[in-house]
């Protein structure tokens, strides 16, 4: 159940750091799913690093929008360049 419940938090912070992102990506269901989920471990990942977090403890639902939303600038330039 648990794989079940990260699979829709992700999908929802994905739509959410769309929504947020200027501009139109177009991304299926399955790429927002898990750019939601790379997000909240991204998120995590740096707020351990700075201390915010614990080992073992995921990031918070906010952290994990800003961690999609950084992902998808870093998707918007890599997608830019090789579009030059």
């Amino acid at each position: 159940m648990e794989i079940i419940g990260t699979i829709i938090v992700g999908f929802i912070v994905g739509v959410i750091a769309k929504l947020i992102h200027p501009g139109r990506e177009n991304m299926g269901f399955i790429v927002t799913t898990l750019l939601g989920i790379a997000g909240s471990f991204l998120a995590g990942y740096i707020g351990q690093a700075l201390g915010w977090y614990h080992a073992g403890q995921g990031a918070g639902f906010i952290g994990s929008i800003i961690g999609a939303f950084v992902l998808l600038l870093i998707y918007g330039f890599v997608k830019g360049k090789a579009a030059s």
